[in-house]
């Protein structure tokens, strides 16, 4: 007995044609994506919003607000806690939002390290 393709698949070149045309289109579209990820701010607080910072796209940081009440030369450990929670939950929700950004344009596919190609 002879395996047979469903309809759609095989067909030679045509369908080698309409594949790149596909990964030309999920390579275009996640450029663009990210583009607009790296131009976009994330931000978060911590210490009930004593200290707030915003990152970039790329994963740097932007600013750094620290109320005033917050700073206090006998606790230094503690500002430096509040910052270092802020700036991590800022870089998770900016990490966050660019996977599932790039996941809805792969179709859920892992790219792994083929991520280079598209």
């Amino acid at each position: 007995m002879k395996a047979r393709l469903p309809q759609g698949y095989g067909g030679g070149a045509g369908n080698l044609q309409a594949l790149a045309r596909q990964a030309q289109k999920m390579q275009d579209d996640m450029a663009a994506a990210t583009e607009e990820l790296n131009a976009k701010e994330y931000t978060a607080t911590s210490g009930g919003n004593a200290v707030k910072v915003t990152v970039t796209g790329e994963m740097e940081v932007k600013a750094i607000e620290i109320e005033p009440e917050v700073v206090d030369p006998d606790d230094v450990e503690m500002l430096s806690d509040l910052v270092m929670a802020a700036v991590n939950e800022a870089l998770r929700v900016a990490n966050k939002d660019k996977e599932e950004t790039m996941e809805k344009i792969s179709g859920g596919l892992n790219l792994g390290s083929m991520g280079g190609l598209f």
